[in-house]
């Protein structure tokens, strides 16, 4: 009879624990505040024990010198003094004269021992000092180096580089434990972003493709001669608010777009960018009895030319479309100005009140009201403007012109 299969035995439970590993005497862990206690502890302790030193070595010199014979006698036979330390005492003074002279004489080097003893030890104390400050200021920037690392991560991230990692290594204290904290935050942020370009880029299809078919049937509808006027009026309607909302899409979808810093950069020349934009409006210009002017200097930027010719196209379609009804003008000018490339966008046009500035700038707001509800966009050509600006380092403003209009500028490092 054959034996009984064993039981399946349970597999083996993880021995590794995701969470960060525990020292066993957790108050013996290097932190900087323990670490910091004994290099300044230590540091203070080797400059008392320098100090004392020198003290003690100046203090026995100074003893010396204040203990030198006052007077010696040269003859015994014929009582003769000499002194080398007092001049006054000689052997013609009477007694009560020469126990003066040497109570003076020895009160004198006494205070000049002293005060030799006080000038050295400044002077030993101004060289220590300066060695002590010295060395903190070596021993500080070496034990602060690790927030040198985090900064610079911190900026390159600000630049969008969301693949720098700070990887500090070294003793398992305060320091390495925000880095560590610092890259974790990083790799979400990095994850985060990627699903966001990816859902920018699936949305870009899903949203374009249905309204490109129902453009194409409305199409294809009004191209039927015999079709009723009613219907080629609907169609009409239909197409209009369908090509509305193809330019939300589009500005939706650049808007998120533009919202991240530009990776890749190449030398764009305002100028041409500005140019192009003035000619993709020239003829809703000339429609409107718009005139556009302006002198164009060149200014090479690094940045997105397709990014940089919206904001360029935004601005000047704004200036043509907010105009005065006759005799308005648009003014489309580039330069550099203190080492950075300037677009200024300058229009006639209604008087705008200096509060309502800043709400021009957010999506689907324009002046003096809040939801889009005219022909002239979908009220997102100043926030992609400003998006795309930010994202290539650079920032856009707007004034009030005097008399009616707006000044826009962009300003762009080079």
């Amino acid at each position: 009879m054959a034996a009984a299969p064993a039981p399946p035995q349970a597999p083996p439970k993880p021995t590794w624990d995701p969470r960060r590993p525990q020292p066993p005497f957790p108050w013996l862990r290097p932190t900087i505040r323990i670490r910091l206690t004994l290099l300044y502890g230590g540091m203070f302790l080797i400059a008392g024990i320098l100090l004392l030193s020198i003290i003690y070595l100046l203090a026995a010199q100074a003893i010396t010198t204040g203990n030198a014979p006052l007077f010696k006698i040269v003859s015994f036979q014929k009582l003769q003094v000499s002194s080398d330390n007092c001049p006054a005492i000689t052997n013609t003074l009477q007694l009560a004269d020469f126990n003066g002279a040497i109570s003076r004489c020895a009160e004198d080097q006494r205070q000049a021992a002293l005060d030799n003893l006080l000038s050295r030890s400044l002077l030993a104390l101004l060289g220590l000092a300066i060695i002590a400050f010295a060395f903190g200021y070596a021993m500080a920037g070496r034990v602060l180096s690790p927030l040198g690392r985090i900064t610079r991560t911190a900026r390159a991230v600000a630049g969008s580089d969301l693949s720098r990692r700070i990887e500090l290594d070294g003793p398992d204290d305060e320091l390495k434990e925000l880095a560590d904290t610092f890259d974790d935050m990083l790799e979400r942020l990095q994850r985060a972003f990627t699903a966001q370009q990816r859902f920018v880029g699936n949305a870009s299809h899903e949203l374009r493709t249905p309204l490109a078919i129902n453009r194409t049937l409305l199409e294809v509808h009004l191209s039927d001669p015999n079709a009723p006027v009613e219907l080629q009026q609907l169609g009409k309607t239909l197409l209009a608010t369908n090509e509305r909302s193809e330019q939300l899409v589009e500005g939706l979808l650049l808007l998120a777009r533009s919202d991240n810093q530009i990776i890749e950069r190449k030398p764009v020349d305002l100028a041409e960018v500005a140019s192009q934009a003035v000619d993709q409006v020239h003829a809703e210009a000339e429609a409107k009895g718009v005139r556009i002017e302006g002198e164009r200097k060149p200014a090479v930027v690094q940045g997105n030319g397709v990014l940089l010719e919206r904001i360029a196209l935004n601005l000047v379609q704004n200036a043509v479309r907010y105009n005065v009804p006759e005799d308005g003008w648009v003014e489309v000018t580039t330069e550099i100005q203190h080492e950075q490339a300037v677009l200024t966008v300058s229009n006639t046009g209604p008087v705008v009140p200096a509060y309502e500035i800043d709400n021009l700038f957010e999506p689907f707001r324009r002046l003096r009201t809040e939801r889009t509800g005219s022909d002239k966009g979908v009220g997102l050509g100043l926030s992609i403007a400003r998006s795309v600006a930010r994202a290539h380092g650079g920032h856009i403003a707007a004034q009030p012109r005097e008399g009616g209009g707006l000044v826009m500028r962009v300003t762009l490092p080079v």
